[in-house]
C-alpha cells in the first residue's frame, strides 16, 4: 500500500497542471498515467491561445510551440470564404502544438513541482476506505494498491474514475462528437499561417478544419455528432481530403481518433474526496469542441484546492466544492452560451450557412474572438438575431 494526499489519474493537460498546483500548494502528490508515453497518441487538433497559456503562467517553448497562427479562414459549403488575418485584433490567435512534447512538458512541470508520477499505471478501480480512497493499479502486469485522501479524476472524456465515486460524468451519445485526423505532408494552404475551418454537411454537427504545423505539414480532421449521420467520421474525412483543393496532393503520416464532449460541463465535478477535471468534467468549448486550455484553467483550480483542503484536513465535499464555484465562475456562463450557438449552428442548411458566409463579406471587424464572431452573426442574420440576441 503507497499512501499520499493526492491522487491525480490521467497525465493528460488538465491532469498534469491540477498534479502542479497540488503539489506547488504542499500536498504529496502522485500522477499516474496508463499509456507508456504521455502524450501519445495525440488526440485533438492542438491548437491553444496565447492568452491562454499567459494566464497559467506559461511561457511559450519552440519545442512544443511548433506554429504561430495570425489569422483564421472560415469556409462555407459553397466555397465562398471569410478571412480574418493579421490586419485584426486577434486576441485568440495562438499557437499550433506539438503535443507529444507539449503534454511532456506539463508533466515534468508537475514533477519539478514535486508530484511523483508513475507511467504505464492503469487504475482498474477504487474502494472507499476510512477517510480517503484506495485505488487498484496494475502496472507491467502487476497490482498494487494507492491510497490517497484526495483523487482528481482527469482520465478523459470516457471517464471512469468519477463513476467509481458516485459522480455522473457520462456523456449522451447527442453531446459526444467522433473525432477523426490526419497528419499530412503535401498540404497547399492559400495562407500556411491562419487556421482553416470548413462548415455544413461535410461534418454533420460539426466541421472540418486544417491547422498548419509549419512547411507543407498540418492537421487535417473533422468532428461529427454520430446520432446526425450515417456514415462514420472517418468517411467523411476520407470525402473532405479528396474534395479539397488544399489536400489533393497531400499524404497522411498518422490518423488520431477520439470523442469530444461538447455538452458543457458536468453538473457536479466534486464529491467527498473527489475532483474530476478536464474532458472527464466536460470542460471543453462546445462551439470549438477546444478543451486543452479550459481543462488546464480548471486543472489548476482543483490543484490549488485540493492541497488548501489537505492542510486544512478537510477533504469534505462541502470544503471541495469550492472547485465547483471557481469553475463556474470562470467558465460556466461561456460554455452554455456556447451551447446554444452550436445547437443553432447544426440547425442551419448549406444554402443558410452560404448567405451568412455572403453576409459576412461586407462586414468589417475590429477585433476577432469567438464572442465577436457570434456578435456579428447576430446582426448579418434575422434567424440568429431571433435564436440568440438576448444571449450575448
Amino acid at each position: 500500500m503507497i499512501e499520499t494526499d493526492v491522487l491525480v489519474i490521467g497525465a493528460g493537460p488538465a491532469g498534469s497542471t491540477a498534479a502542479k498546483h497540488a503539489a506547488l500548494g504542499g500536498a504529496k502528490v502522485i500522477l499516474v498515467e496508463k499509456k507508456s508515453e504521455i502524450g501519445a497518441p495525440k488526440r485533438c487538433a492542438e491548437g491553444v491561445s496565447k492568452e491562454g497559456l499567459k494566464l497559467l503562467g506559461i511561457e511559450p517553448d519552440p519545442r512544443w510551440a511548433v506554429k504561430e497562427i495570425d489569422g483564421i479562414r472560415l469556409v462555407a459549403p459553397n466555397g465562398t470564404d471569410v478571412w480574418l488575418n493579421d490586419e485584426i485584433k486577434l486576441p485568440e490567435a495562438g499557437y499550433i502544438l506539438e503535443r507529444k512534447v507539449f503534454d511532456k512538458f506539463m508533466a515534468m512541470d508537475a514533477g519539478r513541482a514535486g508530484a511523483d508520477i508513475k507511467i504505464k499505471t492503469l487504475a482498474k478501480g477504487m474502494r472507499k476506505e476510512g477517510s480517503g480512497y484506495v485505488v487498484t493499479c496494475e502496472t507491467m502486469g502487476e497490482l498494487f494498491e494507492i491510497k490517497a485522501k484526495i483523487i482528481i479524476a482527469a482520465d478523459g472524456p470516457e471517464s471512469h474514475v468519477g463513476r467509481w465515486a458516485g459522480i455522473k460524468t457520462g456523456t449522451k451519445a447527442k453531446n459526444m462528437e467522433s473525432g477523426v485526423q490526419f497528419e499530412m505532408c503535401n498540404v497547399e494552404m492559400e495562407d500556411p499561417d491562419v487556421l482553416e475551418f470548413y462548415f455544413g454537411s461535410l461534418a454533420p454537427g460539426g466541421y472540418a478544419w486544417i491547422f498548419p504545423k509549419g512547411n507543407d505539414i498540418a492537421n487535417v480532421g473533422l468532428a461529427v455528432i454520430a446520432t446526425e449521420t450515417d456514415k462514420t467520421a472517418y468517411q467523411y474525412l476520407l470525402d473532405f481530403v479528396d474534395n479539397c483543393p488544399a489536400t489533393k496532393n497531400a499524404k497522411a503520416v498518422e490518423l488520431n481518433i477520439g470523442g469530444d464532449p461538447v455538452g458543457g460541463m458536468i453538473k457536479q465535478m466534486s464529491d467527498d474526496n473527489v475532483l474530476v477535471v478536464g474532458d472527464a468534467a466536460g470542460q471543453v468549448n462546445p462551439l470549438t469542441g477546444g478543451g486543452i486550455i479550459s481543462g488546464m484553467t480548471c486543472g489548476m483550480f482543483a490543484g490549488k484546492v485540493a492541497a488548501e483542503a489537505i492542510t486544512e484536513k478537510d477533504y469534505s465535499a462541502k470544503r471541495l466544492s469550492a472547485y465547483d464555484k471557481k469553475c463556474q465562475e470562470e467558465l460556466g456562463s461561456k460554455l452554455n452560451k456556447y451551447l446554444k450557438v452550436k445547437d443553432y449552428l447544426s440547425s442551419l442548411s448549406d444554402s443558410e450557412l452560404d448567405s451568412i458566409a455572403d453576409a459576412f463579406q461586407n462586414v468589417e471587424f475590429e477585433e476577432i474572438s469567438t464572442t465577436e464572431l457570434i456578435k456579428k452573426l447576430i446582426k448579418v442574420s434575422p434567424k440568429a438575431l431571433l435564436k440568440l440576441g438576448k444571449l450575448f
